[in-house]
């Protein structure tokens, strides 16, 4: 779900604790009844994010507030059905439904269908999305039927001034935390430099290799530093604090398919382990 792109240090305001920045409002999904504590926005936008040269826009049917949950009655409910031609094709995503036999809500070979947030409903034959109603069927470019599931590494430090003296906010009196992000190739702003969760891969694997990446181009064929950097990121990512795992209010959501991700922050107390990245 994060592009490659060019990466910077972006600088935030915080507390002396970590948690005051990491922790943000949840959208606490309850399966039983297909409802979420806060309704997801994003996977409602008028258009959905799709760029295929010479293609139409592909419009979402509008999903108002209060339709947003599936256990609302809404017979004039009638959304497009649409995947995107790549993913028809493609080795990484599955098979239409015809033609997958899925098991719901479990683990079926290397493909992980449960969901973090537990059990979602299935309706003649497909998975609903649990956050509800998003006016789009189908896949959209999603590769999987029900959750997708990715991984989000939050590295941060303190901001500290050339002689390494923790920096404060001159107005709040704060330390200012840095966090490593990537800005996105496809116009997409800025974003954590995480990524797709591979068929039967730990979530520390991912965590790993994502960030390097994304964030160290460690596919580059002639990187010098790519053992240095390898080393650094292997020790770096031992640790780790999960900070957050669940659904995802991801514009590229579908009433079928969703993202899903697992974000651990791992933070630099001094500031050196970062600083000797080679980052891009």
């Amino acid at each position: 779900m994060l592009r490659r792109g060019l990466l910077s240090l972006l600088i935030s305001s915080c507390s002396q604790g970590q948690s005051s920045l990491l922790t943000k409002p949840t959208l606490v999904c309850h399966q039983a009844t297909q409802s979420c504590g806060r309704m997801h926005v994003k996977a409602r936008g008028e258009v959905y994010p799709v760029r295929l040269e010479g293609a139409e826009p592909v419009k979402r049917f509008p999903v108002p507030d209060d339709k947003v949950s599936w256990r609302e009655e809404w017979s004039e409910y009638a959304p497009l059905e649409y995947t995107a031609p790549f993913v028809l094709t493609a080795s990484w995503a599955d098979k239409e439904l015809a033609d997958l036999n899925a098991k719901w809500n479990s683990l079926d070979g290397d493909v992980n269908r449960k969901s973090h947030d537990g059990e979602y409903g299935i309706k003649e034959g497909r998975p609903l999305n649990p956050a509800g109603r998003t006016g789009l069927q189908g896949r959209g470019v999603l590769g999987r039927w029900g959750p997708n599931h990715a991984a989000d590494p939050i590295v941060t430090r303190w901001k500290r001034d050339e002689s390494g003296e923790e920096v404060k906010d001159e107005a709040t009196g704060k330390k200012i935390l840095e966090f490593v992000s990537i800005e996105r190739k496809d116009g997409g702003g800025w974003a954590i430099p995480g990524g797709m969760v591979d068929p039967g891969e730990c979530v520390s694997v991912t965590l790993k290799r994502e960030f390097m990446e994304e964030a160290m181009d460690s596919t580059a064929e002639e990187n010098r530093n790519s053992a240095e950097n390898e080393k650094i990121v292997d020790e770096f990512f031992s640790g780790g604090t999960e900070v957050y795992k669940g659904y995802v209010d991801d514009p590229r959501n579908t009433d079928n398919s969703w993202m899903e991700t697992v974000a651990f922050n791992f933070h630099d107390g001094s500031g050196d382990r970062v600083g000797g990245m080679h980052l891009k």
